[in-house]
């Protein structure tokens, strides 16, 4: 079932694949099977008028080695009309003739009986003695001569004399004209043969569109998941290229689908508890003087939930984004500031140390400033939450510094915040990588700040990682795609 009406078929014939190939193999074809006609034709008829030619030099070598003169200079060929049966045959197409070349000229002194009462009349030319020159004439009855001709000088005597013979080019005209029409025939039927072949060969070459039109059909139709079939090297890159797309998409919406479920699972529950505080308080309205807190402590639980899937969805989009670039130091610099006037009250020291490229790793140096390869919003949301969970467990100090591993398409940026805090235990830290995971309630927060990193990074091919930090607390180690040395201004940072 075509997608397109008759007229809109008829319409679009002209830009048909097929028919273009088709138009321009038989174009293409009947171009150079005309012109190979044309010269072959023109060899043939050079090749023959030039035997032609050279069988009339034969004719008139024969009649000069038997033209003689009288002791007067008068020239005599008597034997000349036995040598071949045609020069006595009246009108039978060949012909000679003996002019007086002296002034003024005498034409026909003496000629074959076959020219009867006609004569040869040679176009006016200068020769040498000796010399043949060829042209083509009207003889009797009209017809087309082939003419050639020479100067000799007698012995005893005076002035010269020119020798003609000459023979209809009828015969010769027609056997040209059969072999053009020969000749044309052949081609035409080499030209069908060709377009057969075209039809043929366009037929094969585009069998596999026609597979691969028939397997997106069953792909709009919902039979299949994916473009089916095997194809050549060609479309094969392009079926696995738009199956990729398929599959991305696909994963896109499950993706959504999944985020979707996970938000609004996390909001039931600070859904129900304000439902419970608010029947509670319908109950009891003595107990309404805890409830602003409560309601400002899960608003502010789901706008997190909330936040975290809006980064999340962000980040899947941006990830697959190139030319994607925001420079780390303006990032850090601002959140340490932020990070100073929030807990100003606990006097902590909040430092960036200079960023440098790792040694010893196959980096090189001087390839310019640290830069990750994403939304400038997602690093902030990922290096905030570090920052913050420092500062919230440190006792004096934080430390942050961004460096660059690698170089070329291996270049990694690694981000390291310090503090000085408790710490957690090696075997509690994949806990506290878990969504909501929290080792110590009696810290105010949602248990998301890490998880949220955790994820974000991972959808930006980078990973989160929890060690132990020089100074006894917890070292966390972001690792995530950096940008090209050579990219462009930081984008929103």
């Amino acid at each position: 079932m075509s997608l397109l009406g008759p007229g809109a078929q008829g319409a679009a014939r002209p830009r048909s694949l097929r028919w273009r190939l088709l138009a321009a193999t038989i174009v293409a074809g009947a171009a150079a099977l005309l012109l190979a006609g044309l010269v072959l034709a023109g060899l043939f008829r050079e090749q023959v008028l030039r035997q032609f030619e050279q069988t009339l030099t034969a004719q008139l070598d024969l009649l000069t080695a038997r033209l003689d003169f009288d002791a007067d200079g008068r020239p005599r060929l008597d034997a000349a009309e036995a040598a071949d049966p045609r020069w006595a045959r009246p009108y039978s197409g060949w012909y000679w003739q003996v002019d007086a070349a002296g002034a003024p000229p005498r034409r026909g002194v003496l000629r074959s009986r076959s020219l009867w009462d006609a004569e040869l009349a040679a176009p006016v030319d200068a020769l040498s003695p000796g010399l043949v020159h060829v042209h083509e004439t009207a003889g009797p009855g009209g017809a087309t001569l082939l003419l050639v001709e020479r100067t000799v000088r007698p012995d005893v005597g005076g002035g010269s004399w020119r020798l003609l013979v000459a023979a209809d080019l009828t015969q010769t005209a027609a056997a040209v004209e059969r072999f053009n029409g020969v000749l044309a025939a052949s081609l035409a039927a080499l030209l069908a043969l060709l377009a057969a072949a075209a039809a043929a060969q366009v037929a094969v070459g585009l069998a596999p569109l026609k597979r691969l039109r028939e397997s997106l059909r069953a792909l709009h139709e919902g039979q299949s998941q994916r473009l089916q079939g095997r194809f050549p090297a060609e479309v094969q890159g392009l079926v696995d290229d738009f199956n990729a797309v398929l599959g991305r998409h696909d994963a896109v919406v499950e993706r959504a689908r999944t985020q979707a479920g996970n938000l609004a699972h996390a909001l039931k529950t600070p859904l129900a508890t304000l439902v419970q505080a608010a029947e509670a308080s319908q109950r009891q309205p003595d107990a309404q003087a805890g409830l602003p807190a409560l309601v400002q402590e899960q608003v502010a639980l789901a706008r997190r939930h909330v936040d975290w899937h809006l980064a999340r969805a962000r980040a899947a989009a941006a990830h697959a984004l190139p030319g994607t670039r925001t420079d780390v130091a303006p990032v850090l610099e601002g959140l340490t500031r932020a990070m100073r006037r929030l807990h100003a009250a606990r006097g902590l020291d909040i430092v960036v140390e200079p960023g440098a490229v790792q040694a010893g790793v196959g980096a090189h140096p001087g390839e310019g400033a640290a830069a990750f390869a994403g939304e400038s919003q997602d690093l902030h949301e990922m290096l905030g939450n570090l920052m913050d969970n420092a500062c919230q467990w440190a006792h004096h100090r934080v430390r942050a510094q961004a460096v660059i591993a690698g170089h070329g398409p291996a270049r990694r940026l690694r981000v390291v915040v310090d503090d000085d805090g408790p710490g957690i235990a090696e075997p509690q830290r994949e806990a506290a990588l878990a969504r909501g995971g929290r080792l110590d309630e009696r810290t105010p927060g949602s248990g998301l700040g890490l998880a949220i990193v955790q994820e974000l990074a991972g959808l930006y091919g980078g990973r989160l990682g929890l060690e132990r930090a020089p100074e006894g607390g917890l070292r966390a180690v972001l690792e995530l795609p950096a940008a090209p040395a050579a990219a462009g201004s930081a984008r929103g940072g």
